[in-house]
Parts: C-alpha cells; sequence; structure tokens
C-alpha cells in the first residue's frame, strides 16, 4: 500500500483480543494502531482525539456497545470505517444498519482482517478526496461527556454554544447538548471553529452570515441556520468586524 500508514483504532473490552489484533494488525503492511479503548464512551473520546481511518469494534462491551457507538459515529461527517469484530454472529443485521464495512467473527484471522481493511481502506480514499478539497480544521470531532455519555460533535455543525451560570449549552444541528466545558476552553481549543463575540457566547464560523447594528445601536450576529439574530458586545465587535474582512478579503 502506498502513501501515509492508515489510522486504526481498536476498541475491545478484553485485553487479550486488543493484543491479538494489535499483533494481526502490526503484521500488515500500510496500518497503525494509533489508539486503544475497552468501553464505549472512552471509544468515542479517542476517536475524537486520534480521528482515526478506521476502527475495530467489538459489540459487547462496558457502557455504550458496540452498536450505539457505531450509530453515534455514523452521524459524524466523516466518520470511521467501521469492522465489528464480534465472537457473536446474531448482530450481523444491525451491524450493517450502522454502515459497518465488515463483521468478523472471533478468532480473527489474518487474511480475513486484511480483507476487511482493504475494503475499508478504498472506502476512506473516497472520503479523504472529498476532505483534501476543504479546509482540515473543519474536520474535527469534539468529544462532549454528558449526562447520556461520551457524545460526538462535529465543529463543522456547531451554530453557538451559551454561557448559562455554570454549563455551556451547544446548539448544533442535531439538536443541543449541555457540557461542562467552559467558553474559554472551547475558544482556547478549537479558534479555528469557534469565534467570541460576547462574554456569554462562541459562533460557529461556518455559520455566520453578517454583522448588523439595530436601529438602537447595538451590534448583532446573523448566523445561516439557527435562531434569530445573536448579540455581539461593544467590546468583541472590533475582532468580528476583523473576522469578516479577513474573510472577504481571502
Amino acid at each position: 500500500m502506498n502513501g501515509p500508514s492508515q489510522k486504526i483504532v481498536i476498541a475491545d473490552d478484553e485485553p487479550l483480543a486488543r493484543e491479538r489484533l494489535r499483533r494481526l494488525v502490526d503484521a500488515l503492511p500500510g496500518y497503525q494502531v494509533c489508539g486503544e479503548a475497552a468501553d464505549g464512551d472512552t471509544t468515542l473520546r479517542v476517536v475524537a482525539d486520534q480521528a482515526p481511518d478506521i476502527i475495530l469494534l467489538d459489540i459487547r462491551m462496558p457502557g455504550l456497545d458496540g452498536l450505539a457507538v457505531a450509530e453515534r459515529l455514523s452521524a459524524l461527517n466523516h466518520p470511521p470505517a467501521i469492522i465489528f469484530c464480534t465472537a457473536f454472529d446474531h448482530y450481523a443485521i444491525t451491524a450493517f444498519e450502522v454502515h459497518a464495512v465488515a463483521y468478523l467473527l472471533k478468532p480473527v484471522r489474518k487474511e480475513t482482517l486484511g480483507e476487511a481493511l482493504a475494503r475499508a481502506g478504498r472506502i476512506n480514499r473516497v472520503q479523504l478526496q472529498a476532505l483534501q478539497k476543504r479546509d482540515n480544521s473543519t474536520d474535527t470531532q469534539m468529544a462532549v461527556r454528558t449526562h447520556k455519555g461520551t457524545e460526538l460533535i462535529d465543529l463543522a455543525r456547531i451554530h453557538y454554544c451559551e454561557a448559562d451560570q455554570k454549563c455551556v449549552t451547544i446548539h448544533h444541528s442535531g439538536g443541543e447538548t449541555v457540557t461542562d466545558f467552559t467558553l474559554k476552553e472551547l475558544e482556547q481549543t478549537y479558534p479555528g471553529q469557534l469565534l467570541r463575540i460576547h462574554r456569554h457566547t462562541l459562533v460557529g464560523v461556518r455559520f455566520i452570515r453578517t454583522l448588523r447594528r439595530s436601529q438602537g445601536g447595538r451590534y448583532l450576529m446573523e448566523l445561516r441556520e439557527g435562531p434569530g439574530p445573536l448579540a455581539v458586545s461593544r467590546r468583541h465587535a472590533p475582532a468580528v468586524r476583523d473576522w469578516l474582512t479577513s474573510q472577504s478579503s481571502g
């Protein structure tokens, strides 16, 4: 296989199973294990951190099972290719409903894994061609701890983030997610995707339409989707104008 190695995450609650899959992957040229996880929530966080090309996913795991993880991953704009590796054959139909590339029964054989990885690689090369036409900074997922577990959110789908007392609500194309991240943490971590417009508000740059001034002299931000105009503080208005100018001249 030419070009850089495909990045793989292994998710299985059994250490021996993860070790066996790692050995099989290491024996196949063109692939590199970039992370491991033993439960569903950790799997989502590792995927958000590592942005793998492929995930080898067990089904029966603590917390979120593999099917629930796959369902959340498949909702992303650019999910990793999913290969289920399991001891149970009766989940196969459900597995393909969440767009799995392959369904391998344990013990997984090297030849079978190699064929599945090659198939996954062909699918992801099509995705890669689409990604190369875009700014890579928009192809990032945020892992957010919620009362339901860990949720992955595409940064490119975030409309705005709003602070209210002790928590921040992320408004995105899939709804709303409450997180214990602070606005400052989000702003510092994702400076290319989130722009500060108010002490209480960050906006997703992909959804910014225009900045205008009301008859009463207040600055307002119009978004391409989502709610009505958002308030822009006088303190942050110059930086917002500078950002809009840089976009129009870029």
